[in-house]
């Protein structure tokens, strides 16, 4: 990280895209190819759990250091990332759970402890856990070290209530659906607008494993038996579309704004 340009903070523009319905698409569909992805690439294609890790954990990591080097928010470049924060978010849980054996009402548990002591520090340090205001490169560490531990949060959180509760796969959905829907209620009836966002980023996690497995998952085990591939493939298509969408309305913002 210390080869990355120095910038004021008055060059940068907020790094975090606004809170619409596409952002929320695309966000649960992330989250969903995180669970369908990882389970695709490690079993389904072969290269198995090690592998896998190894190489999204590379990717992520290229992918944040690239973000990082922007001074605004580039579509692509963000929606990318968060994508491969969910894979590596759902392999993190499954290290754990499969590799290691740590059950998941201690994984669930840590991770709560855990994205409770980032917002802790981030909010003693600058004072606000808005995403409305991503302006710094500090801000955008504590930022996306939010965003990975929610991921793999939701995903123990999501694991704990469809197996080791027993909730199934449409259950769980449902359930998690619920919830959203009650934060979303929450924040319409004047809710605080940054503590509903957390609350809903992180419900939408456990929500888009549950999918993810109620897609995937063969009849036998409760699900509709599309498959890893299938399905990750499906909302891929739509991430790309969206996400291309609001790239090419911001370089067409951009080229107006270049010839005024």
């Amino acid at each position: 990280m210390n080869n990355l340009p120095t910038v004021r903070a008055s060059d940068w523009l907020n790094k975090v895209p606004e809170v619409t319905l596409s952002f929320w698409i695309i966000k649960i569909m992330s989250t969903t190819v995180g669970e369908t992805g990882a389970d695709f690439l490690a079993v389904n294609a072969g290269f198995g759990q090690g592998l896998t890790r190894t190489v999204m954990g590379a990717l992520l990591a290229v992918a944040l250091f690239t973000h990082l080097r922007t001074r605004r928010y580039t579509p692509w470049i963000y929606w990318l990332t968060v994508v491969l924060v969910s894979v590596v978010g759902t392999q993190i849980t499954d290290l754990l759970t499969d590799g290691l054996g740590v059950s998941l009402y201690i994984s669930t548990s840590a991770f709560a402890v855990a994205l409770a002591a980032i917002f802790f520090v981030w909010y003693r340090v600058e004072r606000t856990l808005s995403i409305h205001d991503i302006v710094t490169r500090r801000r955008e560490l504590f930022y996306w070290s939010a965003i990975l531990c929610t991921f793999a949060l939701g995903t123990a959180a999501g694991d704990l209530a469809t197996e080791a509760l027993g909730l199934g796969f449409t259950w769980g959905a449902v359930a998690f659906g619920a919830l959203i829907s009650i934060t979303y209620a929450a924040w319409r009836m004047g809710g605080n607008a940054v503590l509903t966002f957390w609350i809903g980023y992180i419900l939408t996690r456990p929500f888009g494993a549950a999918l993810g497995d109620l897609l995937t998952q063969a009849k036998t085990y409760g699900g509709l038996g599309m498959g890893a591939m299938w399905t990750s493939a499906l909302f891929l298509s739509v991430i790309v579309m969206l996400v291309a969408v609001a790239q090419i309305g911001m370089n067409a913002g951009r080229s107006a704004q270049a010839a005024e």
